[in-house]
């Protein structure tokens, strides 16, 4: 999967090692990436960019990665960004938030689940949202 020489992500996450991760994941697949620590950084990025793919993290200070998606959602601009949610299982995540395209577990396999996500939400052939609301890991 390769996404077009100017396709960016945004990576929202207050761990630098995933933060960290991620990043370096979708720049290995020819994305530009942006990340913030906080759904409130996140936010300021969006004044000046719009990406073509969200990862974001459920639990992090000053705005949760679910209020970050409230606000992407009410926001015609933002609206129909893909989301990727990466979320560790003891998090407390909970797994009935359907606004998002995809949800992985950071603390298994983090490369693969994130491949198979990105497979899923890039592909030219968009699948209806039920039909793509998955979970990599069980």
């Amino acid at each position: 999967m390769h996404p077009s020489a100017s396709a960016v992500a945004l990576v929202v996450d207050d761990s630098m090692l995933i933060r960290y991760t991620v990043c370096r994941f979708l720049e290995e697949r020819g994305f530009k990436v942006e990340s913030a620590t906080n759904g409130v950084e996140a936010l300021e990025i969006l004044k000046g960019v719009r990406p073509d793919l969200i990862v974001t993290d459920m639990q992090m200070p000053k705005m949760t990665g679910s209020d970050l998606i409230t606000v992407l959602k009410d926001k015609p601009e933002t609206a129909n960004i893909p989301i990727i949610i990466v979320a560790g299982r003891a998090s407390g995540f909970d797994e009935t938030e359907k606004r998002a395209d995809f949800s992985i577990y950071k603390d298994i396999d983090l490369q693969g689940q994130l491949e198979k996500a990105l497979d899923s939400v890039m592909s030219g052939t968009r699948k209806p949202a039920a039909a793509k609301r998955q979970r990599a890991a069980k």
